[in-house]
């Protein structure tokens, strides 16, 4: 079962310990299966108990995955090995299409917004104390939400799409619960929960967003929570259309004590109708809206608005924590926001010229490919490993689609955020010598 790596330790911590040497090392691989409690607590001379304790700590490290009587294994990607790592080198010849970055030259220029910020914080120092939501964002988030016919519910700030996420996730769930997520779907969503002990739950999607079935299979599972994208879905550029949502919704109805999580990090670049889920039966909700796309992913603020009793927890534990996210960061997103510094129709333009340029040529070559929103164009192909290497000979250098499935099919996600359309040909060109066009099964489900 462990081959050549027999385990050690008499105290739960020590047994814990020793099973994450071997997986850092390599020595137990993904998948491995461990040993029943009741055998290694025998071969260990210790108490059932402790062997216990000790598959709970890893449980809740994100390291092992337990299943009752189908017992415990290493988790096909333990959180000590997230998926970001899985990245290829950019030659100097090749051109870079793997980040998931918005173009710089389309970001703002942060000096007025930063100095403006910095006055502010000269008048008015911000000491132990001060309100930790800034009036300024606290009335810009909320006309904003308000506009897209959102709840009128407490507003919240936090450092970034993902740390409101897991600060939501925190407020509700335990190690052990279910999440419902997008597959394939958000990478670093993917890596933190296991970090946070809770397990993933696939939801397969199309260019509408998560299919209902699926959707609804997820939560006859168990799923204590779903977090869906409504637009700009990353990697496949999904965005969840009126008749999707409201199929969505009617699924979400027969589950009021389920949370739901709605990822908005495409607002302020894409040009897409939001289509909300909230109030369609979940009592606990929160909706997150990034800076990053539009102004620049070194502003780590995100805003969210939720039930009282959501956001009431999620800034409450915050308090204890960080205390607060830095007013600087807050009042420059301010500046920028009340500025129009970066016009949304004109930068979902631009994005979408670009997308539409490779997706165009892409069709004619009969390579299917999903991108209706947002910075990313995902392509199925038949092998990953031998298409992406393919690919860097001719110049390209594409993320692959390892870093965001996890039941879904192989696939290739080309951040298109500053590929020139006139590039489109080429590699479309490149991609469609590497792939063929015969008996390809381009299909995103």
């Amino acid at each position: 079962m462990l081959g050549d790596y027999p385990l050690k330790g008499r105290r739960a911590s020590e047994i814990a310990a020793h099973i994450e040497q071997g997986v850092s090392s390599g020595r137990l691989a993904p998948g491995t299966a461990l040993p029943p409690l009741r055998d290694l607590a025998a071969e260990l001379g210790v108490n059932p108990n402790t062997v216990a304790a000790a598959y709970r700590l890893l449980r809740d490290r994100g390291v092992i995955e337990t299943a009752g009587r189908k017992g415990s294994r290493i988790l096909p990607r333990p959180a000590l090995t997230p998926r970001d790592q899985i990245r290829i080198p950019v030659p100097a010849h090749a051109r870079d299409l793997a980040s998931g970055n918005p173009d710089p030259a389309l970001l703002p220029d942060l000096g007025p917004a930063l100095a403006a910020a910095a006055e502010a914080a000269r008048a008015e120092p911000v000491l132990y104390g001060h309100p930790r939501l800034d009036p300024g964002l606290h009335e810009l988030a909320r006309g904003s939400f308000e506009a897209d016919g959102l709840p009128g519910g407490p507003i919240a700030v936090a450092s970034g799409a993902l740390d409101a996420v897991e600060r939501t996730l925190g407020a509700w769930l335990r190690p052990g619960d279910a999440v419902a997520v997008e597959d394939p779907g958000w990478g670093s969503l993917l890596d933190l929960l296991p970090a946070m002990g809770l397990r993933p739950v696939p939801v397969r999607l199309d260019d509408e967003g998560p299919l209902p079935d699926a959707l609804a299979g997820a939560l006859a599972e168990g799923a204590r929570a779903v977090v869906v994208t409504s637009r700009a879905q990353n990697p496949t550029g999904a965005a969840v259309g009126a008749e999707r949502a409201a199929e969505l919704r009617a699924v979400l109805a027969e589950h009021p004590g389920v949370l739901l999580i709605e990822d908005d990090h495409g607002h302020g670049m894409v040009d897409q109708p939001y289509r909300s889920l909230v109030g369609a039966g979940p009592q606990h909700w929160a909706v997150v809206r990034s800076a990053a796309k539009a102004y620049g992913p070194d502003l780590r603020v995100a805003v969210m608005v939720g039930d009282e009793e959501t956001v009431g927890r999620v800034s409450g534990r915050l308090r204890l924590g960080a205390g607060w996210v830095s007013h600087l960061l807050q009042r420059t997103v301010v500046e920028l926001w009340r500025a129009d510094a970066v016009p949304v129709a004109s930068l979902a333009a631009t994005y979408r010229a670009r997308r539409d340029a490779l997706l165009t040529e892409l069709a004619a070559r009969g390579i299917e490919a999903h991108g209706a929103s947002g910075l990313n164009v995902w392509v199925p192909v038949p092998d990953e490993t031998s298409a992406l290497a393919a690919l860097v000979q001719r110049g390209w250098v594409a993320a692959p689609g390892a870093r965001y499935r996890i039941q879904s099919p192989p696939g290739l996600r080309f951040t298109v955020a500053r590929l020139d359309p006139a590039d489109a040909t080429e590699l479309a060109n490149d991609l469609a010598a590497v792939l063929g066009t015969d008996g390809v099964d381009t299909r995103l489900v």
